[in-house]
C-alpha cells in the first residue's frame, strides 16, 4: 500500500510538473510578444525536462523548482532559440505550401506521386524537429551539428524514432477528443515525451537513462555503506 501511495504521489507530481511547463510556456511566450517568445519557450521546456531527468538525487520537483528552472533557461536561450526555431519554421512552412500546392491542384498521376513524396518529407521533417530540440538541450554545438546529430539519430535509432511518431500520434488523437488537454497540457506532453523516447532508447552520450539510473543505485548502495 505504502509503494501504491508513493507511486500515486510521484505520478501525480509529474503531472503538476506537465501543467506548470504548459503554463510558464504561455507567460513567457506572452512575454516576448508570442513571436519573440515562442521557441524560448519551447526550448526552456525541453531544459527543464532535460534538468530533471538527470536529477537523480529528487524528481519530486515542486511547483516553485519547476518555474525557476524554466525562467533561467528561458532567459539564456531567448537569442539562441529564436535563431534556430525560426530558420526551423521557415523550412517547414514552404514545406507544408508545397504540399498543400499540390494537393489544391489537379496535376494528374506525377501529382498524386509527389504529393505522397512530400507527406513523407513533412512527416520526417516533424521528427527532426522534435527530436532537433530535444539534441540541442543535451548539446552546446553549432546548429549544423544539432541538424547532422538529429538526422543521424533518426536513421539509427527506428524504433526511438516510431516511438517517437506513435506517442505524437497518440497525443494528437487524444488532444482532438479530449480538448481540456490540449488546454492543460499544450505542447508540454509532446516535448516530455519525446525527451523520454530519446533518452530511452536514442542512445546518445549523456542521454541516456540507463546510464543516469546506475549512477543514482551506486549513491544510494554507498550511502547504505556509510549508514553500515
Amino acid at each position: 500500500m505504502k509503494r501504491f501511495a508513493l507511486g500515486y504521489e510521484y505520478i501525480a507530481r509529474i503531472i503538476m510538473m506537465l501543467v506548470v511547463v504548459n503554463i510558464a510556456a504561455i507567460v513567457h511566450a506572452v512575454m516576448g510578444l508570442v513571436l519573440g517568445g515562442l521557441f524560448p519557450s519551447i526550448a526552456a521546456a525541453h531544459a527543464t525536462y532535460r534538468a530533471w531527468i538527470i536529477d537523480v538525487h529528487d524528481r519530486s520537483w515542486t511547483i516553485r523548482r519547476t518555474w525557476t528552472v524554466f525562467h533561467r533557461a528561458w532567459k539564456a536561450e531567448f537569442a539562441a532559440a529564436n535563431a534556430f526555431g525560426w530558420i526551423q519554421c521557415i523550412i517547414w512552412a514552404l514545406l507544408v505550401w508545397e504540399y498543400w500546392f499540390v494537393q489544391s491542384n489537379d496535376l494528374g498521376t506525377p501529382g498524386v506521386v509527389v504529393s505522397g513524396i512530400l507527406l513523407v518529407v513533412n512527416i520526417v521533417y516533424a521528427l527532426f524537429v522534435f527530436v532537433s530540440w530535444a539534441i540541442r538541450s543535451n548539446f552546446t554545438e553549432g546548429n549544423w551539428w544539432i541538424a547532422r546529430t538529429s538526422l543521424s539519430m533518426i536513421v539509427a535509432r527506428p524504433l526511438c524514432s516510431l516511438l517517437i511518431l506513435v506517442l505524437l500520434l497518440i497525443t494528437a488523437v487524444a488532444y482532438y477528443k479530449w480538448p481540456g488537454l490540449l488546454a492543460a497540457f499544450g505542447l508540454s506532453i509532446p516535448i516530455f515525451t519525446t525527451m523520454m523516447a530519446v533518452y530511452s532508447f536514442g542512445k546518445i552520450p549523456g542521454m541516456d537513462v540507463h546510464d543516469i539510473e546506475p549512477i543514482e543505485k551506486d549513491q544510494r548502495k554507498r550511502q547504505a555503506d556509510t549508514r553500515h
